[in-house]
């Protein structure tokens, strides 16, 4: 399972290019799904940025699981895995959007991701365990992994860097351009169909 977790970690920014051009081939979209479904990726997006924006560019690493501070502001003190969250959220509302192959896609799309996220995830947590030890098992009980809790996590004890919205813009250009060129090729391909 570990080798499973490194290599869906290595490759996570590659898994949905399937899924995304599936997407696009089958498009079966309505005015509803594509609001609803632009909706849901933006509020993805926007806790992937607000994420980003205190984690920093390390979120970008391809290479081994790390990280330099055990982050807990932010969206992190509501979930620790505010970025997969956010992802989830993105590839859920282009597949709203674009309607393809409904509901089918989509609940595979999203059991690979819940799936590939879980996995990885472990292994991040084994990373901060060793790493951060009793900040982290401390945060471990606090924050949920995947659903939110409704009050933010507090501690001081443990030192944060600072939010950082503009280097959070330049790290996530490329999941804002991938967003904004599916759900572009969606709306074209709808305006074809419907033309």
């Amino acid at each position: 399972m570990k080798k499973l977790a490194e290599l869906f970690f290595r490759y996570r920014s590659y898994t949905p290019i399937p899924f995304l051009i599936v997407m696009i081939i089958f498009e079966n979209a309505s005015v509803a799904s594509l609001i609803s479904g632009f909706i849901i990726a933006l509020i993805g997006e926007a806790i992937r940025l607000w994420g980003v924006s205190w984690a920093g560019s390390e979120t970008r690493t391809t290479g081994k699981v790390g990280g330099t501070y055990l982050i807990i502001s932010g969206p992190f003190a509501y979930v620790r895995n505010p970025l997969y969250v956010g992802n989830i959220l993105i590839y859920l509302g282009l597949g709203i959007m674009s309607f393809a192959l409904f509901p089918y896609l989509q609940i595979i799309a999203l059991l690979f991701f819940i799936i590939q996220y879980y996995l990885i995830v472990k292994a991040e947590e084994e990373y901060l365990f060793s790493t951060f030890g009793e900040q982290y098992k401390k945060y471990f009980n606090n924050v949920p992994r995947f659903f939110p809790r409704f009050t933010p996590h507090r501690d001081s004890s443990v030192e944060q860097p600072p939010f950082k919205i503009k280097e959070g813009l330049k790290s996530e250009r490329r999941t804002l351009q991938a967003l904004f060129v599916v759900s572009l090729l969606i709306l074209i391909k709808y305006y074809i169909s419907n033309s």
